[in-house]
C-alpha cells in the first residue's frame, strides 16, 4: 500500500500541474499546528519567484482544482501562501479498511530484497552476561526484526568470543586444580569424556581466578600462553576441554539470551574465522598492501581527506599473534563465502568506532568484500545509573544481566499484585512479559548512539513513556474485544466508517503513520522511531476511549466500526512491539 501523506502530495502534485505549474511544487507535509489542519503544503511559497506571481494566488489556483478531489474534507489558501488541508473522513475509513486487508498492515515490502548479516550480542565464552551486554543484543534483535518485516533476508550471528588467552587461563586453571583430568595426558588417544568437568557456574569462577593470578604471577601467565599456542596448534586434549567450555558456556547463554527474547541464527565463533587469516595475510603481502613496521604487520589506511589521524591496522603483532581486528577481516571474509551478503551491520558501543573505521577500510582497500557491498557500523551509547555513571550493582560491581532481569521482574509482581487478587503463578508469568517490555522498552525507546540513564522505578511505570504502559493499552483494548465477544458480538474487518469524533479521526490518522514508521526506522537503524510512534498512537487510543462509550453505543453499526479500529489499533500496537521483541499479555 501507498502511504497517506505520497497519496495526497500526488494529489496535490497533480493540481500544480494542472494549474500550469512544476508539480514539484505539490509535495505535503504533516502539520505541526494540527488545530488549524492536517496537512499543509507550502509550495506556493516557494514557485512565486519563478511564476512571478504572489503565493496566495497560486495556493488559491490550486485550491480551486482540488475542491474536485473526495481525499478532501476541506482545503484552504491562507497568507502568506500556504495550503491547509484535512483529510476526508470517507478515505480515511477506506484507506484503513484496506489496511486491514493487508497482511503487512500497509507496510509495503522491498521490491530489491537483500541478504544482510546484523553482528549483535558479542558475548564472550565462559563469562556471564552482565548489563553491558544488554543493548547490542536488544538493539541488534530489533533491527533484525524491523529488517525482515520490511522484506529483507536478515541473518543475526551472535559472534562469540572464543579464541585467545582467555582460553589458555582457563584450561591453565582447570590444570592447576585438576592435574589428573585425561585431557592433559599427552599420551592419552581414546575417547574424550561427553561431560565436562565443570559446570557453568565454576566456570564462571575459573576465568577470574585465572585472570586475576596471571597480573600477578608471571610462571601463571608464561603457562597460560602455552595452553594458548597448543590449543591454538591443535593439541587434542586441550581442544576438547575448549570444545566443553563452548558447549557449557553456549548452553547458559541461549538460555540468558532466551530471557531477553533474543534469538541468533548463527552462533559463529571468533575460532571460526582462523582458517581464514593464513590466506589473508599472505594475499595482503603479495598484493603489497601489508608490510612489516618494527616487526609488526600493517596496513596503511588513512585517507586524504581525514579530520583527525586514522592509525594503521595491525594485522599481526611482532610475535606473529592475530587481533581482534585480524579476526574482524577473517570472519568478514568467511560470510562472504557461506552468504555473500549485501551489507553486514555491526551493532556494538560506539567507542569502537575506530576500530571498525580500520576493519571496514582494510577490508574495501585490500579487496576482501565486493566495492557493492555495505558494511555499517551502529554504535551505540552506555546504559549509566542515575549517577550518571555506567550502570552498577549498589556494591560497585558490574551487574549480572540475569539479576538485573529478576530484579524488574519481582518489581513487576510486586505492582501487579499490589491491591488485587490474582493466580500467583499468572502474576509471575505477567510479571515476566511486562518486566521485558519495562527493560527493552526503556532501551530502545532512546537513539541507539545516546547514553542514557536506566531508572527502575520511571521504566517499570504504568504511566508516561514506558513498556508498561504500552501493554497495559493493549490489555485494555483486549478486555473491551473480550467483552463485546461476551455479549455475543463477533469482530470482523471491512466495515469502518468514517469517524464520528475529533478523536476517533485522530486515532485513525495516528494508524495510517505505521508504514513511514517502519520503513524509516529500518532506513536509519532507529527502533526508537517505533517506540515513539507506539506512544502517540497509545495516547490517542486513550484519549478516544475515555471519550467514546464503546460497549454502551446503541447504533450497532458504529459500535461494530468503533471495535474494528479498537482491533486494528491493537494488531498494529502487538506488531510493533514483536518489532521491539517483546510482546503484551492478555491481561494485567
Amino acid at each position: 500500500m501507498k502511504k497517506v501523506l505520497d497519496l495526497i502530495s500526488q494529489e496535490v502534485m497533480n493540481a500544480f500541474e494542472s494549474c500550469g505549474y512544476d508539480a514539484s511544487y505539490g509535495k505535503v507535509g504533516i502539520s505541526n499546528r494540527p488545530d488549524l489542519c492536517e496537512f499543509q503544503c507550502n509550495g506556493a511559497m516557494a514557485g512565486a519567484k519563478k511564476y512571478k506571481k504572489a503565493p496566495v494566488m497560486i495556493a488559491n489556483d490550486v485550491v480551486a482544482k482540488l475542491q474536485e478531489s473526495p481525499l478532501f474534507a476541506e482545503v484552504a489558501a491562507v497568507n502568506p501562501g500556504f495550503i491547509n488541508i484535512r483529510i476526508s473522513g470517507d478515505y480515511l475509513a477506506g484507506y484503513l479498511k484496506e489496511m486491514q486487508a493487508d497482511e503487512n498492515l500497509s507496510v509495503e515490502k522491498t521490491t530489491e530484497p537483500k541478504t544482510i548479516v546484523i553482528d549483535y550480542g558479542g558475548a564472550n565464552v565462559a563469562k556471564p552476561l552482565h548489563v553491558g551486554h544488554l543493548r547490542s543484543a536488544i538493539i541488534g534483535e530489533s533491527i533484525k526484526r524491523i529488517g525482515r518485516f520490511v522484506g529483507h533476508k536478515v541473518i543475526g550471528d551472535v559472534h562469540l568470543g572464543d579464541w585467545g588467552l582467555q582460553m589458555g587461563l582457563i584450561i591453565t586453571e582447570v590444570k592447576e586444580r585438576q592435574p589428573d583430568l585425561v585431557y592433559f595426558d599427552d599420551t592419552y588417544e581414546g575417547e574424550y569424556p561427553a561431560e565436562a568437568p565443570f559446570t557453568i557456574s565454576e566456570l564462571e569462577e575459573i576465568y577470574p581466578t585465572a585472570s586475576g593470578k596471571s597480573k600477578v604471577d608471571e610462571e601463571f601467565r608464561k603457562a597460560a600462553l602455552d595452553a594458548t599456542a597448543k590449543l591454538q596448534s591443535g593439541v587434542r586434549g586441550y581442544r576438547a576441554l575448549w570444545q566443553h567450555i563452548l558447549n557449557v558456556s553456549i548452553a547458559d547463554l541461549k538460555k540468558n539470551y532466551g530471557n531477553l527474547n533474543v534469538e541468533f541464527d548463527l552462533w559463529k565463533k571468533e575460532s571460526d574465522a582462523q582458517p581464514y587469516i593464513p590466506e589473508m595475510v599472505e594475499k595482503m603481502k603479495e598484493e603489497g598492501y601489508a608490510y612489516m613496521d618494527q616487526g609488526a604487520l600493517i596496513v596503511d589506511i588513512a585517507e586524504d581527506t581525514d579530520t583527525k589521524e586514522v592509525p594503521p591496522c595491525i594485522i599481526l603483532k611482532s610475535d606473529g599473534a592475530a587481533l581482534y581486528t585480524t579476526t574482524d577481516l577473517a570472519t568478514i571474509i568467511e560470510r562472504r563465502k557461506l552468504f555473500d551478503p549485501d551489507e553486514i551491520i555491526y551493532v556494538v558501543d560506539k567507542r569502537q568506532e575506530m576500530h571498525f573505521i580500520q576493519v571496514f577500510r582494510c577490508a574495501r582497500k585490500t579487496g576482501l568484500v565486493k566495492e557493492e557491498t555495505g558494511l555499517k557500523f551502529l554504535g551505540f551509547g552506555t546504559m549509566n545509573g542515575k549517577d550518571g555513571k555506567p550502570f552498577k550493582t549498589r556494591e560497585g560491581g558490574v551487574m549480572r544481566l540475569e539479576h538485573l532481569i529478576a530484579d524488574i521482574n519481582e518489581e513487576m509482581f510486586r505492582k501487579i499484585t499490589e491491591n488485587h487478587e490474582v493466580d500467583e503463578a499468572e502474576a509471575r508469568e505477567t510479571a515476566k512479559l511486562v518486566g521485558l517490555s519495562a527493560i527493552k522498552y526503556g532501551d530502545l525507546s532512546n537513539q541507539a548512539s545516546k547514553d542514557y540513564v536506566f531508572d527502575l522505578d520511571k521504566f517499570t511505570s504504568f504511566e508516561g513513556n514506558t513498556g508498561p504502559y504500552i501493554l497495559y493499552t493493549i490489555v485494555r483494548i483486549k478486555s473491551i474485544l473480550n467483552k463485546y465477544r461476551a455479549n455475543g458480538g463477533t469482530v470482523k474487518k471491512g466495515h469502518l466508517l468514517a469517524p464520528a469524533g475529533a478523536s476517533e479521526k485522530e486515532l485513525m490518522l495516528a494508524l495510517t503513520n505505521f508504514s513511514s514508521t517502519v520503513e524509516q526506522a529500518y532506513e536509519e537503524l532507529a527502533p526508537h522511531k517505533i517506540c515513539a510512534f507506539i506512544y502517540e498512537l497509545a495516547n490517542d487510543f486513550n484519549h478516544f476511549y475515555h471519550e467514546t462509550k464503546i460497549l454502551a453505543e446503541e447504533n450497532a453499526d458504529r459500535q461494530r466500526s468503533y471495535i474494528e479500529l479498537l482491533d486494528l489499533t491493537r494488531e498494529v500496537l502487538e506488531t510493533s512491539i514483536d518489532l521491539l521483541g517483546f510482546s503484551a499479555p492478555e491481561r494485567m
